[in-house]
C-alpha cells in the first residue's frame, strides 16, 4: 500500500514538474515575432527547460513552416496542416497569418539552440556532435543555464570537460566581476588552442577594465601557453621518431647488404620505390575486384611488396653486382645507373606523374593528445611497424640457419667458404633480403607521402647516413643512427629551417665520423679485422 502511494505521488511530481517546464504560447510568440534581441532572449530561455516542443519549434523555425497570427504561433506542415507551436494539438491557421522570416543571425542562433538541446540527449555521440556544433557558433551569457544544466547531467568526462571549457568562455565575458575571476580560475588549466586566443582576443581589445582580473587572464594565459609549448615539442619528437622509423626502414636492409658485400647500392631507393607501386598495384586489384574487402588490401601489399623488390634485388645481384665485388667505386657507378634505369621503367609503366594510394579506414585520422598535437593513425601504425620488421630481421640473423650463415660471411669470407658454405648463394640472398627489407619501407611511405619515380632519390642518401654513422652491419646501430637523425633534423628545421638543417645534419655526421670512423656501434673481434 504504501509504494503504491509512493508510485502515486512520484507521477504527480513528474507531472508538475513536467507542467512547469512546459512551451508555454506566449513563449512560442516570443520565439516567432518581435526583433531579433527579444526573439533570442526567449529562444534562449525556453531552450533552458529541455522541452521536446521547444526543439521541433525551433526546427520549424529554421524551416520556415512557422505562422504568425494574433497572439498563437503555429507550425504548418509541408502538406498544409497545422499544431499549435506550443501545445502541439491540431489547428486552423487564420486567414492573413503572416509568414516568420529569419535572417542570418537569427538562424545562427536558431541552430545553436538545436544544437544545445541535443545536449540532454541519452546519446553520447549526439552529445558530442551537439557540443561541437555548439562550440562553432557565437556563445552568449542567456545560453548559459542550458550549458550548465547540460554539464550537471554530463557523464562522460571528455564531453564533460569540454562543456566546462564553453561555460568558462561565457563566464569570462560576463558582467559579474567574481565570475570573470573564477572563469580565468579555470581557464588556466585548459590545454586547447582556442582557449589560448580566446584569453589574448579579450586582453588585446582592452575588453577587461579590471586590473585584477587582467592580472589573472594574463595568468591563465600563461599557463595555457605553457602546455600548448609542450604539445609543440611533443608534435616534433613524435613527427622526429616518425622520420626516422622510415630512415630505419630504409637503412635496414642497406645495413644487411652494405655490411655483408661492401656493396654501394645506388639503386636501393628504387627497390624502395617499387615496394610502393606494388602496394599502389595490389590497391587497384582490391579496389576492382574485391571493394569490400579494401580495407584489407595493406595485408596482402606488405608481402607482395616483400617479393617483387627481393626477385628485383635477386636479378641486380645475378645480373650485374656479382661481377663487381671488391670494386666499390664501379660498384656505386653500375648501381647509380641501374636506378636511373628503374626510374625510366617506372615512368614509362606508370607514367611520370605520382599515382594515388589510398590510406585504408583503419589507418586515417589519428588520436587528438591535445587540441595542437594530433597523433595520425598511420605515423603510429609506420612506427609500429618498423619495430616489427627489425624484430623480425634480429631474429633471423640470430636465431636461423639462414643468419647463422650471414654472420659467417660477414665474419670471415674465406673460413666461411672452406667449412662448406655457399657464399656466393648467401650474397644473393643477403642482396634478396635487403631488398626486400627495401619494399617493405616503400609500403610505409606509400602511407604517408606521395608515390612516384623519384621517391627513392629522397632516402637514399639519408638511409646511406644512418648505415655509416650507426655502424657498418650493425642492427642496433642503425636503430639508434635511424632514430636519432629523424628526431635531430626535425629540431633542427624548427630552428633553422629544412635546409639548413640538412646541412647542420651533414656536418654533424662529417665531423662525428673523423672522431670515430667506426660509427656508433663499432664491430668487435674478427669482424672487424676482416
Amino acid at each position: 500500500m504504501i509504494r503504491h502511494l509512493l508510485r502515486v505521488v512520484a507521477a504527480v511530481l513528474v507531472l508538475v514538474a513536467a507542467s512547469a517546464h512546459a512551451l508555454t504560447p506566449e513563449q512560442a510568440l516570443a520565439m516567432a515575432a518581435g526583433d531579433n534581441d527579444s526573439r533570442i532572449a526567449a529562444l534562449n530561455a525556453a531552450a533552458a527547460s529541455g522541452d521536446p516542443r521547444v526543439a521541433a519549434l525551433v526546427q520549424a523555425l529554421l524551416d520556415g513552416n512557422v505562422k504568425v497570427a494574433g497572439e498563437k504561433a503555429f507550425i504548418v506542415a509541408d502538406d498544409g496542416k497545422a499544431v499549435d507551436a506550443a501545445s502541439g494539438a491540431p489547428a486552423t491557421v487564420p486567414d492573413g497569418a503572416d509568414d516568420v522570416s529569419n535572417n542570418n543571425r537569427m538562424r545562427s542562433a536558431l541552430e545553436a539552440a538545436l544544437a544545445g538541446l541535443r545536449l540532454i540527449s541519452s546519446d553520447v555521440g549526439v552529445r558530442g556532435a551537439a557540443i561541437a556544433e555548439l562550440a562553432k557558433s557565437s556563445l552568449e551569457e542567456s545560453q548559459l543555464p542550458l550549458i550548465e544544466k547540460a554539464f550537471a547531467a554530463e557523464t562522460d568526462d571528455v564531453l564533460k570537460a569540454r562543456l566546462e571549457r564553453m561555460r568558462a568562455t561565457l563566464l569570462i565575458s560576463s558582467s559579474d566581476r567574481s565570475k570573470r575571476l573564477a572563469a580565468a580560475a579555470e581557464l588556466a588549466h585548459s590545454n586547447q588552442s582556442a582557449v589560448a586566443s580566446l584569453l589574448q582576443e579579450r586582453l588585446a581589445a582592452d575588453a577587461e577594465s579590471d586590473a585584477e582580473v587582467r592580472a589573472a587572464l594574463q595568468q591563465a594565459l600563461s599557463s595555457v601557453r605553457a602546455r600548448l609549448a609542450w604539445g609543440e615539442r611533443l608534435a616534433v619528437v613524435f613527427t622526429g621518431i616518425s622520420l626516422g622509423s622510415v630512415l630505419l626502414l630504409v637503412a635496414l636492409g642497406l645495413a644487411i647488404t652494405y655490411g655483408l658485400m661492401g656493396v654501394i647500392n645506388m639503386a636501393h631507393g628504387e627497390l624502395m620505390m617499387i615496394g610502393a607501386y606494388t602496394t599502389y598495384i595490389v590497391q587497384n586489384i582490391f579496389r576492382s575486384y574485391l571493394p569490400g574487402a579494401f580495407d584489407a588490401y595493406m595485408l596482402a601489399a606488405i608481402p607482395a611488396a616483400f617479393i617483387v623488390s627481393a626477385l628485383v634485388g635477386a636479378v641486380l645481384e645475378r645480373g650485374v653486382i656479382r661481377f663487381l665485388y671488391g670494386r666499390p667505386l664501379e660498384t656505386l657507378l653500375a648501381t647509380w645507373g641501374i636506378s636511373l634505369v628503374l626510374q625510366q621503367t617506372v615512368r614509362s609503366t606508370f607514367g611520370a606523374q605520382n599515382v594515388p594510394v589510398e590510406n585504408p579506414s583503419w589507418l586515417s585520422g589519428g588520436v587528438e593528445v591535445m587540441s595542437n598535437l594530433v597523433l595520425p593513425f598511420n605515423r603510429i601504425a609506420i612506427i609500429a611497424f618498423a619495430f616489427v620488421v627489425l624484430g623480425g630481421v634480429a631474429l633471423l640473423i640470430a636465431r636461423t640457419r639462414f643468419g647463422l650463415f650471414i654472420r659467417g660471411v660477414t665474419q670471415n669470407r674465406r673460413m666461411a667458404s672452406c667449412v662448406g658454405v655457399d657464399t656466393a648463394k648467401v650474397d644473393m640472398l643477403a642482396f634478396s633480403f635487403g631488398a626486400g627489407i627495401a619494399g617493405l619501407g616503400g609500403v610505409a611511405l606509400s602511407q604517408i607521402g606521395n608515390v612516384g619515380p623519384d621517391l627513392g632519390q629522397s632516402y637514399i642518401v639519408d638511409s646511406f647516413l644512418v648505415v655509416v654513422l650507426g655502424g657498418v652491419g650493425q642492427l642496433a646501430g642503425t636503430v639508434v643512427a635511424g632514430l636519432g637523425l629523424g628526431v635531430l633534423n626535425k629540431l633542427l628545421e624548427g630552428v633553422a629551417g629544412a635546409v639548413l638543417a640538412k646541412i647542420a645534419v651533414l656536418v654533424f655526421i662529417v665531423i662525428f665520423i673523423q672522431r670515430k670512423p667506426s660509427g656508433l656501434f663499432a664491430m668487435k673481434g674478427r669482424s672487424a679485422e676482416a
